[in-house]
């Protein structure tokens, strides 16, 4: 009878002790938009991360753009999709301050129009890396800044126009180009 109290009150010691930690560990999981994204033709985008310690998030995210715009006569197209899985490092507290990223990405795109006729499709896969920095509006709500780069196997078609169907060139190669420019919303559960 004797242990079973000495258990108890064990416990609501341990418990008492971890309380403030508990209040501070980070919360958990987030949802965001970036706001740039729509200015780049409207694409649309959403991205979820979950942090499993304090210092780790892991994050999934999509990008979506169907749309295509007549402008002087002419068609120009940054159709894609696009998902990626990646993790972020916060040397803080997950979701505040400055963190690092690296994540894996597929991209389905079709592009050009804007500065010549030439136009080009096909299918990307590489490796990423960002960094920035979130900037706590409130208890809930991020804004989160950011660059990136990624590289990786370009598997393409170009054309000499976006809609006469010319191919000029195909074949594969390997890419470097920006990834993101980060100006983003997040809602932090």
């Amino acid at each position: 009878m004797r242990t079973d109290k000495c258990f108890r009150e064990g416990v609501l010691l341990v418990l008492l002790l971890l309380l403030p930690a508990l209040k501070a560990w980070p919360q958990k999981a987030g949802i965001s938009t970036n706001l740039l994204e729509y200015i780049n033709m409207g694409t649309l985008n959403a991205e979820a991360s979950y942090s499993f310690s304090r210092y780790w998030t892991v994050n999934a995210g999509v990008r979506y753009n169907p749309f295509h715009i007549k402008m002087q006569g002419k068609e120009v197209n940054n159709r894609q999709q696009s998902y990626y899985a990646g993790v972020r490092y916060w040397p803080w507290y997950a979701y505040s301050g400055w963190w690092v990223g690296g994540k894996a990405r597929y991209q389905e795109y079709n592009a050009g129009g804007l500065l010549s006729r030439r136009t080009d499709e096909g299918d990307r896969f590489g490796l990423g890396f960002s960094a920035g920095y979130a900037y706590m509006l409130g208890k809930h709500v991020n804004l989160d800044f950011g660059l990136g780069v990624w590289g990786g196997y370009d598997k393409y078609v170009s054309y000499s126009c976006p809609t006469c169907g010319g191919t000029t060139d195909a074949g594969a190669r390997f890419f470097v180009l920006p990834d993101e420019v980060l100006v983003a919303i997040t809602y932090v559960f």
